[in-house]
């Protein structure tokens, strides 16, 4: 029987307040400006204004992060054999939050233009990072059989398509040989068109990387791809047969005391963004730095097994070493994991990064945890590290991390 508009409507609204998705259509790239240059620092931290979400309540036993010694950021910084400001690089990057770990113990924190303690902030693809713990969780739970399973035998995709008999370790290493182009500063690549199938038409966002096209055989080229991350996400979902925020509240906000409320953007199917869409404070994004700074280990309690931080955080392959990854148009000196980025140098330290310059990055050697939080306003206008700053910022926080004494 079909429903008339009216009364197909009002179904709507009571099948999203029962998923908790507040019901609004997902503002567009274009309608916030986000890689035109105009400022985002007003967008960034009111994204359920904006677009349909999901919300994860506050751990019931927060835990909040005990206060160290202050301490002050260098003066200045290097980066590609020039000296530079780190006041200037804050403001040039429309910082927001800068949050300083170490040992556990929180030793510096600042925040700027709309941030703030309890501010929840668009993740981007430090998303990336969340998803790749809550598999490794799934394993760890039985969920998961085997990374080297296909992904396919646990999410629907079409036949042939690019996740077709594909691994779920290839996915995670950004390797399945899917066609992709994620740059940020054409609006036909893939990137914006899988944003936009979150208006739900033909599946949404999971109908999308359902039906994704193969470019080259799995394992052989990483290229960022965002699609990489949502299609984990449908897996988490469907292995485990809950919503990525009802697994992620159970394993990761609840067990590490996360502090304030929070949500997951979605389509308008209910479908949780999995490649870029968490909203999380600073000090609640700080926690999974820390669960990765110890080995998986929290307050006591293995959340996630050691083997999978090690294997996560650890390039395997040369397809994967700094300076081979694809992101759009051209590679990138950073080596890849299992969602997370390993800057070149092997320090040993790793990081995860989303456009507009967010970073959750992990020193452990100086067993430092920092998060930046940022609108850099200039990101995606081109593809250039003059714009994006991907790799300056790395830098930026690894001095930050070499200072402390």
């Amino acid at each position: 029987m079909t429903r008339r508009p009216a009364a197909a409507a009002a179904f709507t609204v009571r099948y999203l307040a029962r998923k908790m998705i507040a019901p609004r259509r997902p503002a567009s790239l274009a309608e916030i400006g986000l890689f035109t240059g105009a400022p985002q620092h007003e967008n960034l931290m009111r994204i359920d204004e904006l677009a349909p979400v999901r919300r994860m309540p506050a751990s019931t036993s927060p835990a909040p992060w005990p206060a160290g010694p202050p301490i002050s950021l260098p003066a200045s910084y290097a980066f590609e054999g020039s000296t530079k400001s780190t006041e200037q690089f804050l403001a040039d990057t429309d910082t927001a939050a800068l949050l300083v770990l170490v040992d556990g113990q929180l030793r510096f924190e600042r925040y700027l233009l709309t941030g703030g303690p309890a501010v929840n902030w668009l993740s981007m693809s430090v998303a990336k990072s969340f998803i790749s713990a809550l598999v490794g969780i799934a394993m760890d739970d039985g969920h998961i059989a085997d990374i080297d399973r296909a992904i396919s035998d646990y999410v629907p995709v079409e036949p042939g398509s690019a996740y077709d008999g594909v691994s779920i370790r290839n996915v995670l290493q950004m390797s399945s040989g899917a066609r992709w182009n994620e740059d940020y500063h054409d609006p036909a690549s893939d990137v914006h068109r899988l944003t936009q199938a979150m208006m739900g038409r033909r599946g949404g966002l999971d109908g999308f990387v359902a039906r994704m096209a193969t470019e080259s055989a799995p394992g052989t080229v990483c290229r960022y791809n965002s699609g990489e991350t949502q299609i984990l996400g449908a897996l988490i979902a469907h292995a485990v047969g809950r919503s990525v925020s009802e697994y992620m509240t159970d394993k990761l906000v609840e067990p590490l005391g996360f502090e304030s409320p929070s949500f997951w953007v979605t389509d308008l199917l209910g479908t949780e963004m999995s490649y870029a869409g968490l909203n999380l404070t600073a000090r609640d994004f700080a926690r999974l730095g820390e669960l990765y700074r110890n080995n998986g280990m929290w307050q006591g309690r293995q959340i996630v097994s050691a083997e999978w931080v090690r294997v996560s955080t650890t390039i395997n392959s040369p397809i994967r070493e700094p300076g081979r990854p694809i992101v759009g148009d051209h590679g990138i000196d950073l080596g890849y994991g299992y969602q997370w980025w390993i800057p070149a140098g092997d320090k040993g330290d790793f990081s995860a990064i989303g456009v507009l310059n967010q970073l959750v990055y992990v020193n452990p050697a100086r067993a430092t945890t920092i998060v930046k939080l940022s609108a850099n306003r200039r990101y995606g206008t081109s593809s250039s590290e003059e714009t994006n700053r991907d790799l300056e910022n790395v830098e930026f926080l690894r001095a930050i991390a070499e200072s402390i004494e």
